[in-house]
């Protein structure tokens, strides 16, 4: 058996230069002819740039425009300037007692201050803490009986609002259990309610009840009615929209 050869006996390898692929004559006139076209496109495009004349820019100064004649458009009426009318007397606002209706034997009549109007609702010494907070300006109330059961009862209360939409506030904190309710149209979040059920008391008759709240602006309205019989979702309906027409 032949022996491992040595380390030195084993015959060297010379590697073998790869050979440099050359490049043909075609190519090179291709790109050759590639440059000159190029070179040659870019002259003519100056060419003709350079005989054609300037274009010229749109003129910096605009049209002046002639002032119209006249005084200028008629200031708003106040019965078209909402302002005018919420900054004046909220009482001509309200609705309008109906023929044969009767002034209410609650007698709350006209403007209220921040405490008469807490008086009106429950929990009136939290409440009014609250109206002083929600920034209270002032308010008025009308009312009305027909017969001897039926009443109905009407408040606009305005606020300042420099720091919220108190209005809008007041309007959406009432929280009316066991009734029917509609969106008031025309007053984005408005509402009326209709009590399913009356309350009774022993010795009087049962008594039913609906309201309607709403706001538009700085102004919240409050709308109750009262009666021995139900109260028919058309009534308080009618009288919230027609009060809110008047804001």
């Amino acid at each position: 058996m032949p022996e491992e050869p040595g380390i030195s006996e084993v015959p060297e390898v010379v590697p073998v230069p790869a050979r440099r692929r050359r490049r043909g004559r075609t190519t090179l006139l291709i790109a050759a002819a590639a440059v000159l076209g190029l070179g040659a496109g870019t002259c003519a495009g100056f060419l003709i740039q350079a005989d054609r004349e300037p274009t010229k820019l749109p003129s910096l100064s605009q049209p002046v425009l002639t002032q119209a004649k006249g005084e200028g458009p008629e200031p708003l009426s106040a019965a078209q300037d909402r302002q005018v009318k919420t900054d004046g007397d909220l009482r001509k606002l309200l609705l309008s007692k109906p023929k044969g209706a009767k002034d209410p034997e609650s007698g709350v009549e006209g403007w209220l201050t921040m405490a008469d109007y807490a008086d009106q609702l429950l929990r009136s010494d939290e409440m009014f803490s609250d109206l002083a907070g929600a920034e209270f300006r002032r308010a008025v109330a009308t009312g009305w009986d027909v017969g001897s059961a039926y009443s109905v009862e009407i408040r606009l209360v305005q606020y300042r609002q420099e720091e919220s939409l108190a209005a809008m506030d007041r309007t959406g904190n009432w929280e009316v259990d066991d009734t029917n309710s509609w969106p008031i149209p025309g007053t984005g979040y408005g509402m009326a309610y209709v009590t399913d059920e009356p309350e009774t008391e022993p010795g009087y008759l049962p008594l039913y009840s609906a309201e309607a709240h709403a706001w538009r602006g700085d102004i919240a309205m409050e709308i109750w009615i009262y009666d021995t019989k139900p109260i028919p979702k058309a009534k308080i309906m009618d009288l919230a929209e027609r009060q809110m027409e008047r804001l």
